[in-house]
């Protein structure tokens, strides 16, 4: 009896321990079933439904958002060779890391003669020779320097005409003899009417360390948007990519090196785009830049300009401001601005308001700002110090 009420004891212990066996053979596998359930229903999820704000894409890419934007609308019709050769450029170029290991900000000074704001870019640049260029395109007369930093930066430079293509010609120029020096990363367009908001470092670190260029487009269905469209650039350019947007750009080196190389669509606009043309009066430094960015580079971009400019007025000149305007409070407003306005033409008027972000992180909207009358440059010298304290 003994003997049988062992054995039954023994039988049990062993099942249960071949039970508890089973069973921890059972469970190891439970992690690895549980985190392909959750990377399955993650990416299902984001498949579906994408990030729609630059927040949440850049938590998970580090190197900008282009994936969760429109991609380039090439194309549903057959290319043409011109474009299909265009697109292979630009897709290499767009693919090819570029690094320095003194990477540079190139300014590029785009003025009809001397630039009357030299001596507080001067205080601007000063200790900080190893982090910038100069470069001076003067359309009318030869500039008259005060300071070292612009002293022999002046390029080779044509005539400029506002509103035509010549504009966006000098615009090249700048950027083909700045690219030439292999440290310059950045690339800022600026005007003679141009002053800093911020200082060196600030500017710099803003710049360099962006994962986007700095070009405004937008669409305006109005008679300053869309209503300068010419069916003369299809197939190439279609309206529905045709955008508006400021001439005054910060742009990345890889963008600089695409405009360079891009006569496809450069040629559209310098044929279909001009002042009184069939009825249109089309500025193709407003346009070029805008459309051709959002149509091969989409998630590159920021859709805005680091320069600010107040339209306010509803002119077709951007607000001036003279020596009385310029007070430590009314710098300091422009500088703490955070966001971002669009205003479109004609009867619909919209205006379109946007963050500021800076790689997927709300921050001031602009590092430099236009137009100033030279008589404001002692106030700005005297306040320089204090409204570029961050």
């Amino acid at each position: 009896m003994r003997k049988a009420v062992s054995w039954q004891v023994g039988l049990r212990d062993t099942l249960v321990m071949a039970g508890s066996r089973q069973r921890q053979h059972l469970r190891r596998p439970v992690w690895i079933i549980v985190l392909v359930t959750f990377v399955s229903i993650f990416l299902i999820t984001a498949y579906v439904y994408p990030p729609t704000s630059l927040a949440a894409c850049y938590i998970f890419s580090s190197g900008g958002c282009s994936m969760f934007y429109r991609q380039p609308a090439f194309y549903s019709r057959e290319l043409s060779d011109d474009e299909t050769a265009s697109q292979v450029v630009i897709k290499e170029i767009l693919n090819t890391p570029i690094q320095s290991k003194n990477p540079k900000i190139a300014f590029m000074f785009l003025t009809p003669g001397t630039l009357p704001f030299e001596k507080l870019w001067d205080k601007f640049f000063q200790d900080h020779e190893d982090r910038f260029t100069v470069y001076v395109h003067a359309s009318r007369q030869k500039p008259k320097h005060v300071s070292h930093y612009f002293v022999g930066r002046d390029i080779h430079s044509e005539k400029v005409v506002w509103g035509k293509i010549s504009m966006v010609d000098a615009e090249k120029r700048l950027l083909a003899h700045a690219l030439l020096d292999p440290h310059n990363q950045h690339f800022v367009l600026l005007s003679d009417s141009c002053v800093p908001l911020h200082n060196f470092d600030y500017v710099y670190n803003y710049l360099i360390f962006t994962n986007v260029s700095f070009i405004e487009s937008f669409i305006d269905n109005g008679p300053r948007g869309n209503g300068r469209y010419s069916e003369h650039m299809m197939p190439e350019v279609e309206k529905t990519d045709f955008r508006r947007g400021s001439q005054w750009f910060s742009m990345k080196r890889q963008h600089a090196i695409i405009i360079m190389a891009d006569s496809l669509y450069y040629t559209k606009f310098r044929l279909y785009c001009k002042p009184n043309m069939d009825g249109r009066n089309c500025y193709a430094d407003e346009h070029y830049l805008p459309t051709f960015f959002h149509m091969i580079d989409p998630g590159g971009i920021a859709n805005r300009s680091v320069t600010n400019v107040d339209w306010s007025e509803g002119k077709w000149h951007p607000k001036a401001y003279r020596a009385q305007d310029i007070t430590y409070e009314f710098l300091k407003s422009i500088t703490g601005i955070d966001v971002g306005l669009h205003v479109t033409s004609g009867s619909e008027n919209k205006v379109i308001t946007e963050p500021c972000l800076w790689n997927g992180v709300k921050r001031p909207c602009y590092l430099f700002a236009r137009k100033f009358y030279p008589e404001t440059l002692d106030r700005l010298l005297s306040l320089f110090s204090n409204y570029t304290t961050v």
